[in-house]
């Protein structure tokens, strides 16, 4: 396997669980999540699953008590039993709460900044 920088994730993902739900049109889903990054997210595909693929979802991922993560996210791709979406808008108070969980998680300043920039293409 080859280890080049262009091989590598432009975004980190890590390891999380929390309590997670999908929603769209109404419908809504439990699922476990797998691993999110600051541009998406990977779940477990529940079922049943009657889902519009083609559709927008909103995705809460609880932290705590007081605490989420929502987005509205689009999913990229089925397979393996696995779904993975691509974030598609997040409010201020969700980014700061991924940005801190990511930054706990990373333990790396820089590299926390790099994956910020690649998301604002700064």
């Amino acid at each position: 396997m080859s280890d080049q920088p262009s091989d590598r994730r432009r975004f980190r993902r890590i390891a999380f669980d929390a309590r997670t739900e999908l929603k769209q049109n109404g419908q809504q889903w439990p699922v476990q999540l797998v691993d999110l990054s600051l541009k998406g997210l990977l779940v477990q595909k529940p079922a049943p699953w009657l889902a519009k693929g083609d559709e927008p979802f909103d995705v809460d991922i609880h932290l705590d008590a007081q605490t989420d993560v929502s987005m509205q996210v689009r999913l990229t791709h089925d397979d393996q039993g696995q779904l993975g979406f691509v974030c598609e808008h997040i409010d201020l108070d969700s980014i700061s709460h991924l940005r801190r969980l990511i930054e706990l998680n990373l333990g790396d300043e820089e590299e926390l900044h790099r994956e910020l920039g690649e998301l604002l293409n700064i």
